[in-house]
């Protein structure tokens, strides 16, 4: 099998998209698993540092609503609702929230069993040459 180039790799379609009926909020919506990049800020937004750059403490504030708003698009798959604007999500049903950010867990690769499987998927292919010495 031959290595993919870094244009194949950049232009390649690889977020999973799902719709999903909201019946609380009288029709569908769309959700975008989030992007690498996206993923690393959500996390991020969750915790607070010390001085010392360790963890202090975790930031669970509107968490549902960081992860839902991250990935709730619209047909033209851009974002409906900004960083900014997570407050006003976070007003909305908290279990409909809750069963969004299941889905979003999983398109985003977020789910502990997700973690594992691509640890496990992600082992080196064993090698006769080394680029190191």
């Amino acid at each position: 099998m031959a290595l993919l180039s870094k244009d194949q790799i950049t232009t390649a379609d690889d977020r999973k998209w799902e719709d999903v009926p909201v019946p609380e909020w009288g029709g569908t919506v769309r959700l975008l698993g989030m992007s690498g990049t996206e993923r690393n800020a959500y996390q991020s937004s969750l915790v607070v540092l010390g001085p010392n750059g360790s963890v202090q403490k975790m930031n669970m504030a509107d968490q549902l609503a960081k992860l839902v708003a991250k990935c709730l698009v619209g047909e033209d798959f851009e974002r409906l609702f900004t960083d900014k604007e997570v407050r006003a999500l976070g007003a909305k049903n908290g279990a409909v929230l809750e069963r969004l950010g299941t889905i979003c867990q999983r398109l985003s690769g977020l789910r502990k069993e997700d973690v594992e499987a691509a640890a496990g998927k992600s082992e080196p292919t064993p090698s006769d040459a080394s680029t190191t010495d």
